[in-house]
């Protein structure tokens, strides 16, 4: 598995100094996506829906608003 692109623009586009630690999202070779974003598991387990779950192997990461509207574009319909 690899990284093909970025979806969305880069940090630096969203204000990041050095955009090295900031949110982003990433189309994956096999048609899946990456998200870096804060962790935030235990935070938000007890906020999920009855019919939502976290695996062990699993993480609830946050990505900020901008990062998500701005990648919403370069994101397939298909």
């Amino acid at each position: 598995m690899k990284i093909v692109r970025r979806i969305g623009v880069p940090p630096s586009a969203r204000g990041s100094a050095s955009g090295a630690t900031c949110p982003d999202v990433f189309e994956l070779s096999d048609g899946n996506f990456a998200v870096i974003g804060t962790e935030a598991t235990a935070e938000l387990r007890k906020e999920l829906p009855a019919d939502a779950g976290v695996a062990d192997y699993e993480r609830i990461v946050i990505v900020n608003r901008e990062t998500l509207l701005r990648a919403k574009s370069d994101i397939p319909d298909a």
